[in-house]
């Protein structure tokens, strides 16, 4: 995953298990309530069913390594995402239409890969 500062998905949760590796930058991962920050080499791990959410709070982009146990999320991944050049450019800047349009796809599709969307804490 690319990361661009500011980027992060809102607080959920699913059935299957997640980790993730940061392979460059940081991020902060709020899992089961408690923030923590997770810098390049480290890993944090999520139990299914946790609630969680992780954001890039830095000036950098990050760069992450997504595992998903079992396999079938990069598919949801590949529905909502939007198609960039390369593996670290940046996502377009959405105005809020768009935004409010990719969000409302993100939370229809997000049942077919049984996520559910939490509110912000």
């Amino acid at each position: 995953m690319h990361v661009p500062p500011g980027g992060g998905p809102p607080p959920h949760r699913h059935d299957f298990e997640e980790s993730f590796t940061v392979l460059e930058g940081e991020i902060e991962a709020t899992f089961r309530g408690a923030k923590s920050r997770v810098t390049t080499a480290q890993t944090i791990n999520i139990a299914a069913n946790a609630p969680h959410q992780f954001h890039n709070s830095s000036t950098q982009p990050a760069r992450l390594l997504c595992i998903c146990s079992p396999a079938g999320q990069e598919e949801f991944f590949a529905q909502v995402g939007v198609l960039v050049a390369t593996r670290t450019t940046a996502p377009p800047k959405l105005d809020e239409k768009a935004e409010a349009e990719f969000r409302a796809k993100a939370a229809a599709l997000a049942p077919r890969y049984k996520t559910e969307f939490l509110p912000h804490a």
